[in-house]
């Protein structure tokens, strides 16, 4: 026979007597509620608020919770409203003693510290709903077994900013899950842990809400308020109804109109607040809500699904008709009995502003029912379909379907052994493997579909053999050597010069600056003399060092050991050696180009006046020796011949705003040109014509400077930019985005940022990012990104970082 509530609070009083505590009030009182509700025959809950329960408290309190799954209470549920003073163990032990009849948990957790969350976190609750506010932990790793769990709320989670690989993996019943105002920002990483979520029906990153053209809002909080504005429900906030032209339009909106209805700018700071306690543990989520109780008719949070309650108003006939007979035209309003309503964005996280954000969500989550409170209809999901495979690739080469890496080697070696017996004109096993790179590029999708989370570790320098184990350095530039897959070089703000194995993390070659450069801003290898390269500083300094020359230790150097000194060329940015070795050219501050004589060792000619303003990059082409191209932040890229004595350009090719870098695709048919803000174009080389808009987002700041490479080749692309955290791999013959690569900062409020980024020209998807950090205190840093590995080859995947300043040119 189930226990009598009365005769729980005698148990709890008998046990009060017992450890010599005073009976708590607040306790008594939410059982004498609970014995209420049951007298009126309503869901016999019992609502325990830990903001009344302290330490002294806690015995008695959990001779009562372990008795409940023998009482007559049918549903618990835990919840903390301010802060409270119950040690975090006792909080969890409490909790867990409930069992299934747990219901909700609802917590401020940074009350109970990291190891609650730790806990948390790593074994799981037996809740169905379950919201977190306030901790300073950045990326979610709910791994533990949360079985019973349909609602997750992690709203305000302003330092929540990514989610470790295997989040999401052990929760089979989640429905709807809402993190409203965290810092999520990469579409591929959110759906990778996202589609672990196979029930999934509902998801929330923003509120999408509707006000009429007087100015009234659905939220009760002002867009003017200076602090980001709660909804009175933590939730959902409060919604008119909504038409049901206005919802039949909304996929009909265009982009801009989309963008210039949401409040919050892109490029919007996110204020993170700084935790010494933070760290990167495996516990690591964070949310900030406002106090949140629960209908106890109902096992979802109070309007979680009142936006589709509202939107069912509509009359269910309209809803079927619109399902068969859906238009494509509409605007941005709808009209209800002569009120117009428009959408509005509220507690949007950054990841909302991503292109084509929405139909990326819908295309990628098949099952998903509800998005920002919007219901996605049939037409929805078309065109979202539509625009997924028009702007997104879903893995390299445009292979839609994830194969097993041990499937393909057998393809390839079955094919191998046909190979022998196949008679001259008979035509190949498979007609798409005709290209001799097929199984490569296949091999290559494999690996990459199998994360999201590609490898990115930090070049680690052994320094010892400088003498000095603390040595660090702050890398200004660096290039890959041409022809030795295991060197790099790099140049430093100190005005050194490092030859590095980045294979194996050894320095090869140290070259001081011993006064002689400062920020080293031009490095160029020799391709036929692979032991020389050139290195070019700000102050003007030119040198050509023979890296076998050069001693490997600090104690052996002195000025111009083992080097060729050139006339110099003022604030130089730029320099660049022809195919034959035989000529390097100099760009810098200034609207000319010095050409350089490297067998002389003689400056040989000075362009002048090239361009309107300064020449930030000058380019030789790979395989023509007198063919260079400039660009300048006179938004002009002009393409030159030596063999004209080049007085007039080939041709000029102009973009909208100030170009930053060029370089030729490895076969010189094309020219990759990024223009500040993320203007990225490729043009024909033979005549400058657009081959290829890259339509990457701007951000709206002019000092965004942009930077990008060839990738694989010309397979791919990469482009970063010095305000943006982002790293963007795109197909060089679609525009089509594969992947985004985020840098994270360990430290809390650590932001990191693309200053430079090279391609790896001996391994299939691998590039190096020179990161630079907004604390000037930091180091600096390259990271070495491997998309064809998981982060799980080495768990500490981001380095901490250094500033750089942001207004330096170069490549």
């Amino acid at each position: 026979m189930a226990i009598k509530i009365p005769a729980l609070g005698a148990i709890y009083i008998e046990s009060c007597r017992r450890f010599g505590v005073p009976a708590s009030s607040g306790f008594l009182s939410s059982l004498f509620k609970a014995d209420v509700k049951r007298s009126r025959n309503e869901v016999c809950i019992l609502e325990i608020l830990l903001d009344h329960v302290k330490d002294i408290d806690f015995h008695p309190v959990l001779e009562v919770t372990t008795r409940i799954s023998e009482s007559e209470i049918e549903a618990v549920d835990v919840l903390n409203e301010s802060s409270c003073a119950l040690n975090g163990e006792y909080a969890l032990l409490l909790i867990r003693s409930i069992g299934q009849k747990l219901r909700i948990v609802d917590l401020q957790d940074l009350s109970f510290g990291k190891d609650f969350l730790r806990d948390l976190s790593q074994r799981g609750l037996q809740c169905q709903v379950l919201n977190l506010r306030s901790s300073h932990f950045r990326k979610l790793n709910l791994v533990g077994e949360f079985m019973w769990l349909h609602s997750l709320n992690l709203d305000y989670s302003t330092t929540l900013s990514s989610f470790r690989e295997d989040c999401f993996s052990c929760m089979p019943n989640l429905m709807c899950l809402s993190m409203c105002e965290t810092r999520i920002s990469n579409l591929w990483t959110t759906i990778a842990a996202l589609s672990k979520l196979h029930s999934l029906v509902e998801l929330r990153f923003q509120n999408w809400l509707c006000c009429n053209d007087v100015g009234s809002s659905g939220s009760s909080s002002g867009d003017d308020q200076t602090g980001p504005s709660q909804p009175s429900d933590p939730t959902f906030p409060d919604l008119p109804p909504v038409g049901l032209d206005l919802l039949m339009d909304l996929d009909a909106m265009t982009e801009n109109a989309l963008r210039n209805l949401l409040p919050f700018s892109m490029n919007q700071n996110f204020q993170i607040t700084n935790d010494e306690s933070s760290d990167d543990s495996e516990v690591d989520f964070s949310i900030h809500l406002d106090n949140s109780h629960m209908d106890s008719s109902s096992n979802a949070p109070p309007g979680w699904n009142r936006e589709i309650n509202l939107l069912s108003e509509v009359s269910s006939a309209a809803l079927s008709k619109q399902n068969g007979e859906e238009s494509s035209e509409g605007a941005s309003s709808g009209h209800v009995t002569d009120v117009s309503f428009k959408y509005i964005s509220e507690h949007a996280s950054p990841i909302c502003f991503e292109k084509h954000y929405r139909e990326y969500m819908i295309a990628s989550i098949p099952q998903l029912k509800v998005l920002d409170n919007l219901p996605i209809r049939n037409i929805d999901r078309e065109m979202a379909n539509v625009t997924f495979f028009k702007h997104f690739e879903y893995l390299p080469y445009r292979r839609n379907d994830k194969e097993n890496v041990v499937s393909i080697l057998q393809k390839r070696e079955i094919r191998a052994k046909h190979s022998n017996l196949r008679i001259p004109k008979q035509m190949p096993l498979d007609p798409a493997g005709r290209s001799p790179y097929f199984y490569t590029r296949s091999l290559c999708a494999a690996k990459m579909g199998s994360s999201a989370w590609p490898c990115l570790q930090s070049l680690s320098i052994t320094s010892n053999i400088l003498g000095d184990e603390n040595r660090s350095f702050r890398p200004r530039q660096f290039e890959y050597h041409p022809t030795n897959s295991g060197l790099m070089v790099f140049g430093t703000l100190d005005g050194e010069v490092v030859v590095v194995n980045h294979e194996k993390q050894k320095i090869v070659s140290y070259i001081a600056s011993l006064g002689a450069m400062n920020s080293v801003l031009g490095l160029c290898w020799l391709k036929k003399y692979p032991s020389k390269l050139i290195a070019g500083s700000d102050n003007g300094s030119l040198k050509l060092y023979d890296i076998q020359h050069v001693p490997s230790t600090s104690n052996s150097m002195h000025a111009g050991y083992g080097s060729v000194t050139f006339d110099e060329f003022d604030q130089l940015t730029s320099v660049h050696v022809n195919s034959t070795d035989e000529l390097f050219l100099a760009s810098g501050y200034s609207k000319n180009v010095a050409l350089y004589d490297l067998n002389s060792g003689r400056r040989l000619q000075v362009f002048t006046d090239m361009h309107q303003e300064h020449i930030n990059v000058v380019k030789f082409s790979n395989h023509s020796p007198t063919i260079f191209a400039t660009s300048s932040f006179d938004q002009d890229v002009k393409m030159w011949d030596l063999r004209q004595n080049p007085i007039r350009p080939c041709y000029t090719a102009s973009s909208a705003k100030g170009n930053v870098m060029v370089c030729f695709s490895p076969d010189d048919h094309y020219l990759l040109v990024s223009a500040v803000d993320n203007e990225v174009k490729q043009l024909l080389a033979a005549d400058g014509s657009l081959h290829l808009d890259f339509e990457i987002p701007s951000t709206g700041s002019s000092q965004n400077y942009t930077r990008s490479y060839y990738l694989n080749g010309k397979d791919y692309i990469i482009s970063g930019s010095c305000d943006e955290h982002v790293v963007r791999v795109c197909c060089a013959q679609t525009g089509r985005r594969l992947r985004d690569i985020s840098l994270e900062g360990k430290a809390p409020g650590s932001s990191m940022f693309v200053q430079s980024l090279r391609g790896d020209p001996f391994r299939a998807f691998n590039m190096s990012i020179l990161a630079a950090y907004t604390r000037p205190s930091s180091k600096s840093e390259i990271v070495k990104v491997n998309l064809l590995a998981s982060s799980e080859c080495n768990k500490e995947s981001c380095p901490g970082g250094s500033s750089f300043p942001f207004n330096s040119m170069g490549g």
